[in-house]
């Protein structure tokens, strides 16, 4: 049964909550809950067991009624919350881009924050349709704002919805100005919704935007490149499609093989049970129709096309690159042309780029985990994390760009095309050249927390000093140094082995990165290479799975 005190809790949101839907769907698990429903009475406990946390990453969460999930009342309190933290910082009237996404309720939660935005004080520029978050993020610095929103989940499941936040810089946010805008907002939440102050005084931003942009990536490609490429693109039911079309037009690329069952944006990701193209089957259909048309490459945004994936014919048969393959595709394809800058990567991903960047004297920074560290990276020139998020035009948007990755894959394609290459070629050529690196992940997805608190707790306390045969030393990446802040987890390293395990900062996983490295003479026969860089790793698998417990 529900006691007095939550039934208080759900009566008083209901009556403050703006939603129609929202608010029925209180009444309705209220009412099975009252009937006996225990999962009902499950869902309302957790709902209102606490404030959904705005952290670094924003907001994100399951859509649905209560302070736990997201809703207009969340995203109106958050809003206020961001418009008065940037007042405090003396930015009244300072413009703040709005963006949107095209799921469930994100045109909705965009209008109510560009209205409480404008209530404040502020200039928000709201996007007229949905957009592809970097093309949001461009428009941060196109048109000088102080700020910037996305309500995207990115490639969540159905069910949720998320809130970005972006300060002038065009980088997401890092403390403290995360625990500095949740202070407002649970200011904000400790009264009437009905106080926070409201506007339609605003415009909006929609063509000027979506054609700035599209002249940035197309003017990546040098006007003597080749054009030629038969190419693949799945949006992955996302908001990437269209202004991917633009670009293909405005680059002189010919169009794609579209993968029509996941061309057009629709919120209920009705071919994927997980919208993400790393996940498997998620590209299926996108590898049928590379077969099919006899393609050099399929690529794949993900649903607000942030990320991109990549596939191609690799060892006879159509595969996708790893995350920390593209990484380095595109990393030495920038070294080749000279791009000056530090290139950067995250702690989990690959070392090879440093490797790289060293090998032509360019500088190489390691980032903790997230495109609000790598897009801070001074004088960034490449950036990328293995959970395939790369910025391959910093100086336009300083944060993973699933557009402008395309049009450097396509670019590459089509050079390496026109002089009798492949990607596969490629590949080869850069594991002859600084050594051959295979990475793989090891997941555990928990039902409860303290599982992943309990096996982090393990390692530090008896870390394993052998890995696939091979002695390893552990480093508490808890305690920081000089190139990285603390963070938790842990980094083993060794021979030719490396892991790094960490909590996942979006779901409920334990995450594992694991590397197995030969250097330059072991990687000439690469068959051999491979195989037994393979069989390393499978043990290096058997051995941390054995080490965490899980």
């Amino acid at each position: 049964m529900i006691d007095e005190t939550l039934r208080a809790q759900l009566t008083a949101w209901r009556d403050s909550d703006p939603d129609q839907a929202t608010a029925a769907a209180l009444d309705d698990l209220l009412a099975r809950a009252d009937g006996g429903d225990a999962t009902a009475e499950a869902e309302l406990v957790d709902a209102f067991a606490g404030p959904l946390t705005f952290g670094t990453a924003g907001l994100r969460g399951a859509l649905g009624p209560g302070p736990a999930r997201m809703n207009r009342v969340v995203v109106s309190q958050a809003a206020a919350g961001l418009g008065a933290y940037l007042v405090d910082r003396g930015f009244t009237g300072g413009r703040v881009v709005v963006g949107y996404d095209a799921r469930y309720n994100s045109d909705v939660f965009a209008a109510d924050t560009a209205e409480i935005l404008a209530g404040a004080g502020l200039l928000p520029l709201l996007c007229s349709r949905a957009l592809p978050t970097p093309v949001v993020a461009f428009g941060i610095r196109h048109f000088a704002c102080v700020a910037g929103v996305v309500v995207t989940a990115s490639h969540n499941p159905p069910q949720d919805n998320g809130y970005k936040v972006y300060l002038g810089d065009g980088s997401q946010i890092v403390p403290p100005a995360d625990s500095d805008i949740a202070a407002r907002i649970a200011a904000v939440a400790t009264a009437p919704l009905a106080d926070i102050a409201r506007s339609d005084d605003y415009p909006l931003a929609g063509d000027e935007l979506v054609g700035a942009y599209v002249a940035r990536a197309a003017s990546l490609v040098p006007a003597e490149a080749p054009r030629e490429v038969n190419w693949v693109y799945t949006a992955m039911h996302g908001v990437g499609a269209a202004v991917v079309d633009l670009v293909v037009d405005a680059t002189g690329f010919p169009q794609p093989h579209r993968v029509v069952e996941q061309i057009a944006p629709d919120p209920a990701f009705p071919t994927v049970p997980f919208p993400n193209p790393e996940e498997p089957g998620a590209i299926d259909l996108a590898l049928a129709l590379a077969r099919e048309s006899g393609a050099d490459v399929a690529i794949a945004n993900d649903p607000d096309a942030d990320r991109c994936a990549v596939a191609a014919v690799i060892g006879g048969d159509w595969r996708m690159l790893s995350g920390d393959e593209l990484g380095v595709l595109l990393a030495d394809d920038a070294l080749r042309r000279g791009v000056a800058g530090t290139y950067a990567c995250s702690v989990v991903s690959s070392t090879l780029l440093g490797t790289m960047a060293a090998a032509h004297g360019r500088p190489f920074s390691t980032t903790l985990t997230g495109f609000k560290w790598i897009g801070r990276v001074p004088g960034l020139a490449f950036g990328y994390e293995e959970a395939i998020g790369y910025c391959t035009d910093a100086a336009a948007v300083p944060d993973k760009d699933g557009i402008t990755t395309l049009v450097r894959v396509l670019t590459l394609t089509a050079g390496l095309k026109a002089s009798g290459q492949t990607i596969a070629d490629r590949l080869d050529e850069i594991a002859r050249t600084y050594g051959l690196h295979l990475t793989s992940q090891l997941a555990f997805r928990v039902s409860e927390l303290r599982l992943i608190g309990e096996a982090m707790a393990r390692v530090r306390t008896s870390p394993p000093s052998v890995l696939a045969g091979e002695a390893v030393t552990a480093l508490d990446l808890a305690i920081g140094s000089a190139d990285l802040p603390p963070t938790d987890g842990m980094l083993f390293e060794g021979g030719s082995v490396r892991v790094v395990v960490r909590p996942s900062g979006t779901e409920p996983k334990l995450k594992c990165y694991l590397q197995v490295k030969l250097g330059i003479d072991d990687s000439r026969d690469l068959a051999a290479a491979r195989s037994r860089a393979g069989e390393l790793m499978s043990r290096a698998r058997t051995d941390m799975a054995a080490a965490l417990g899980l």
